[in-house]
């Protein structure tokens, strides 16, 4: 009897939507437990997931309440030495690739794959070396109303132009003269919530036909839904990069108009990510440029 073929592009959709009806999207809550810092999950060399995986394996942490950054697979967990716990459900993760198959006119065709695989967090590992242990560290949990210098710096190397307004307390991007409004830090419950949204916006404006052409390349029917989902999702990248936990408190009616979008489109989350991360990557290169360092 022949097997049904594995839809990575289903089961991820899946796994995100079970996320945002037990009223967890997991780009909103990057990590959970006694630590409370946010972070990116990590490959067992310490290398940072990417795109669609961070989704995945944030929304697994949060699921399960894992503390730690890394993932194993079994085999990596079993090169240190060490063994996944017996009974221990694994995540799945997907890798994208390319292979050359040669065409019925004898030329070489460069093809696209995605292929899932199966990780283990590091707390379903026993044996591992100590540092894969340690929790991270722990965030503030009120940094009033002061803005944090090093951050300030983080932004204004991007080179978008951050307007603090007193007489206008919302915050969005205007593409027409290309500047992000903000209302003033003072007026924010803490400053991390204050750079959460300030990411969120940043994501926004590397959309701009100057940059990364986000807007007039668009292929979704829904480009204002889809575009706040790419922002929701860099600005978590981007926080969790910075160490900041972002706290959008978005409305009921935005999750659950992502999550009919998401249920009709499987491939959107991914198309989200995808767009998300290139954001994350223009920010922080912006950076290193401003500072003259190699992108």
């Amino acid at each position: 009897m022949a097997t049904e073929k594995f839809d990575v592009q289903a089961e991820v959709t899946k796994s995100i939507v079970a996320a945002i009806e037990a009223g967890c999207p997991p780009w909103r809550q990057p990590w959970v437990g006694d630590a409370g810092g946010a972070m990116l999950p990590l490959r067992s060399n310490g290398e940072a997931y990417r795109g669609i995986n961070v989704l995945l394996l944030w929304a697994r942490a949060s699921e399960m309440g894992y503390t730690s950054a890394y993932w194993f697979t079994f085999k990596q967990a079993q090169e240190k030495g060490a063994h996944v716990r017996k009974g221990e459900k694994s995540a799945t993760v997907v890798k994208f690739g390319t292979v050359e198959k040669e065409n019925e006119d004898g030329d070489e065709t460069r093809l696209s794959y995605a292929r899932a695989y199966r990780v283990f967090n590091v707390d379903q590992i026993q044996g591992l070396p100590t540092e894969f242990y340690g929790k991270p560290a722990q965030l503030p949990r009120d940094l009033g109303t002061v803005s944090i210098p090093e951050l300030d710096a983080f932004f204004a190397d991007t080179g978008a132009r951050i307007v603090q307004n007193p007489d206008d307390a919302r915050a969005y991007y205007a593409p027409a003269t290309d500047h992000i409004n903000m209302p003033l830090i003072s007026t924010f419950f803490s400053a991390e919530r204050y750079y959460g949204v300030l990411a969120h916006e940043v994501t926004h404006w590397t959309g701009a036909k100057t940059r990364l052409d986000r807007f007039s390349n668009a292929r979704t029917k829904d480009v204002y839904g889809f575009e706040e989902l790419v922002a929701e999702i860099g600005a978590c990248m981007i926080a969790a990069q910075l160490g900041v936990l972002p706290d959008f408190e978005q409305s009921s009616a935005y999750v659950t108009h992502w999550l009919e979008a998401i249920r009709g489109d499987k491939r959107l989350i991914f198309k989200a990510a995808t767009e998300a991360q290139k954001a994350v990557d223009f920010v922080f290169d912006c950076g290193k440029e401003s500072r003259g360092e190699a992108a």
